[in-house]
């Protein structure tokens, strides 16, 4: 998380003078040729003995599911750089927050899970502390916000789904499939703009980004196929104290007093119904263990 944190002040650092679109391209770039190379340190181009060989190399990467989550991704990731152009990096943070709320609707509605009374309140609270953060109306409301909204829930989606992928495909392949996925929807979106020339500075700061968000993505993989998501989905809230640090420190961004209301219920309804979910109670949303 503090990688993701990282990563996100770098880009909206960069979106002062670059289009969204150079930026994630540029960014790809760096970060696909840094996970080739680590790819093939972890010997993930060739089959193992015994491993299926369309769970490794390229043959993984063009797997349906690989390539569902990179979309989930790429998309997500353009709506939220998007929002973080425009919104305190603490902001954006927080609405991601929002993250096990959403999963817990999702486990209530596509998998016909029951909630208790205590998890209904739960996800009425953090539902208000979305639209506390968000602000739709008043001095502290930005379009944008909905845009980061779309994102986090997006990224549920995408996380869910990286439970499905067979554990034999291995984490950096996902990973370099969600940066192909980005890059070339970034070269798309970006046919309709014109990009400004790059310095050296701004070169630097994508590739520090690109090294940053390896890490998150790569971690971020590893944990959601190999723990609980009950147990790992806390670990999101970490982001949020580097987030508000690191935007009050660079650019002097501090949230408003119904911005930080709204964090505290969004914290606090995430943790009450992860407390009460140790387990997934579906198989959907378990571990795949071959």
């Amino acid at each position: 998380m503090a990688a993701f944190v990282a990563n996100d002040a770098l880009v909206k650092y960069a979106s002062a003078d670059l289009p969204t679109t150079q930026i994630i391209f540029i960014r790809g770039l760096f970060a696909v040729a840094l996970l080739c190379a680590l790819a093939v340190h972890l010997g993930a181009w060739r089959p193992a003995p015994g491993v299926d060989p369309s769970q490794v190399g390229w043959r993984a990467l063009g797997r349906a599911d690989v390539r569902i989550r990179a979309l989930l991704d790429a998309v997500s990731t353009f709506l939220y750089l998007w929002s973080l152009a425009f919104l305190p990096l603490g902001d954006a943070t927080a609405i991601n927050m929002a993250t096990p709320v959403f999963i817990t609707l999702y486990a209530m509605l596509a998998l016909g899970e029951r909630v208790s009374l205590g998890r209904w309140v739960a996800i009425a609270l953090g539902f208000v502390g979305v639209m506390l953060v968000v602000q739709p109306t008043g001095a502290g409301f930005k379009p944008e916000a909905w845009l980061c909204l779309g994102a986090t829930l997006l990224h549920v989606a995408r996380d869910v789904f990286t439970r499905r992928i067979p554990q034999g495909v291995p984490s950096v392949l996902i990973t370099l499939a969600t940066a192909l996925g980005v890059t070339v929807l970034a070269v798309g979106l970006g046919a309709l703009q014109t990009w400004p020339p790059v310095s050296a500075k701004q070169l630097a700061t994508l590739a520090g980004a690109s090294a940053f968000l390896c890490v998150g993505h790569y971690g971020l993989v590893m944990a959601m196929r190999q723990g609980e998501m009950s147990v790992v989905a806390p670990f999101r809230y970490v982001g949020l104290m580097f987030a508000l640090g690191l935007g009050y420190a660079v650019w002097g961004e501090w949230p408003n007093n119904w911005a930080w209301a709204g964090i505290g219920l969004l914290v606090g309804a995430g943790l009450y119904i992860l407390h009460g979910q140790r387990r997934p109670a579906h198989p959907e949303l378990e571990p795949d263990h071959e």
